[in-house]
């Protein structure tokens, strides 16, 4: 089995939280074998000299939608699932030169992607998905026009492929009860408006209490679990009294609120990149006034939403969010994100908490023996320095995803 040894770098392990130097770490098949303080000894290993470089774990991204190729969802309607594999298949590619070895899908993403992924036909991060994103007639998730009487056909309408209406327990069951069928990994549900959903005001609650139950009990009774699309105190709240492990977004937070999610061991993705990065410049993608005016109301409470869950005590795992020509930003929310946070706090956010989060704590996310080897070498200290985890991988030396390298120039 193919050994490669790194040698020469300071070692960032975020479960330890600073730079170690005068370690080696083996990689042998897919997995890290050995890390040592001094010399390993591997006889016949590749030895890969990382220059001083700052070694550290393949990123996880716990919020991206791959299949949304288009900042204007509604641009998705007349595109067929051909092109959209096309076009997810491009920037799967971009995802992992940009240092992130695993991503959540929260919408669109199958298990053909996902497997195509896993058979090596696709290159790209590790992929977790939810399939469609769920919810009630006329919420986030309902894709339609006004003047729409049904759903699209899935097979030539990405939006009806990534997104599904389901009214009522027994039919929130039933969905639920497919998306598993299906080998989603999570499920998605709406609890509140959208930004990027015409007609559903953000202050908006959605799914009811017995809904969110059903769907709840369905995904557990799977091994799996709901997470949910949610703005307000509100919505954050019914979510976490009817067992909801996780919230996107959770913007517009409050102590009350968060200090219910500490208490219920609850989990929120933040993605504040996303907020800026319409504000600048999603008008030009075809975004309208009215869903620009709701990023508003949203992105002024992002860095306080933070503060609020460090406070209570509440993980918040790294999530991006953008679409279409946006996506070029995902790693812009380490420096958001520093206004409010130590950037080890950050770094964490996008490793050990998103492995947690995605119950691999131990498999992907850290530097432990017998974890998966997803590794990059930076170029300097991103305890110092957060622009060097963002751009498009420009001071990322090393890409190592599966112990198979993607890039290394070193």
């Amino acid at each position: 089995m193919r050994q490669i040894l790194f040698k020469n770098f300071a070692m960032l392990d975020p479960e330890v939280g600073e730079l170690r130097g005068g370690h080696s770490l083996l990689v042998e098949g897919s997995r890290i074998r050995e890390i040592r303080e001094g010399e390993v000894q591997a006889t016949g290993a590749e030895v890969v000299d990382c220059g001083g470089g700052t070694l550290m774990p393949g990123l996880i991204d716990s919020h991206v939608h791959v299949v949304f190729s288009e900042v204007y969802l509604r641009n998705l309607e007349a595109m067929p699932i051909t092109l959209m594999t096309a076009h997810t298949m491009n920037e799967m590619r971009a995802i992992l030169d940009r240092g992130f070895t695993t991503v959540r899908d929260t919408g669109g993403a199958d298990w053909g992607l996902r497997q195509g992924v896993e058979q090596g036909l696709i290159t790209g991060p590790r992929l977790f998905i939810s399939g469609r994103a769920i919810g009630p007639t006329g919420g986030h998730s309902d894709a339609r026009r006004r003047t729409d009487t049904s759903i699209g056909c899935p097979c030539c309408n990405v939006l009806s492929f990534a997104m599904g209406i389901a009214d009522g327990e027994a039919e929130v069951r039933r969905i639920v009860r497919e998306e598993m069928r299906q080998g989603c990994d999570h499920i998605k549900i709406m609890m509140s408006g959208g930004v990027a959903s015409p007609y559903d005001p953000l202050y908006s609650l959605q799914y009811s209490e017995r809904e969110v139950q059903a769907a709840v009990q369905e995904a557990n009774a799977f091994g799996r679990y709901v997470t949910a699309h949610a703005y307000t105190p509100e919505a954050i709240t019914r979510a976490a009294n009817n067992g909801v492990r996780c919230i996107e977004h959770g913007n517009l937070i409050d102590e009350a609120s968060a200090a219910l999610m500490a208490e219920k061991g609850m989990f929120m993705v933040a993605n504040l990149v996303a907020y800026y990065a319409m504000r600048e410049r999603a008008a030009e993608f075809g975004m309208t006034a009215d869903m620009l005016e709701k990023n508003d109301m949203v992105i002024e409470g992002g860095l306080r939403s933070l503060e609020i869950c460090k406070r209570a005590g509440v993980p918040v795992a790294y999530g991006s969010d953008l679409l279409g020509g946006l996506r070029i930003d995902q790693s812009r929310e380490f420096t958001i994100r520093a206004e409010v946070l130590p950037a080890i706090d950050i770094i964490r956010s996008a490793t050990t908490i998103g492995a947690r989060l995605l119950r691999k704590e131990g498999e992907i996310g850290c530097l432990r023996e017998g974890a998966l080897a997803d590794i990059i070498v930076v170029d300097g200290d991103p305890l110092q320095n957060l622009e060097l985890l963002t751009g498009q991988g420009q001071h990322l030396k090393a890409i190592m995803k599966d112990g198979v390298f993607h890039k290394c120039t070193l």
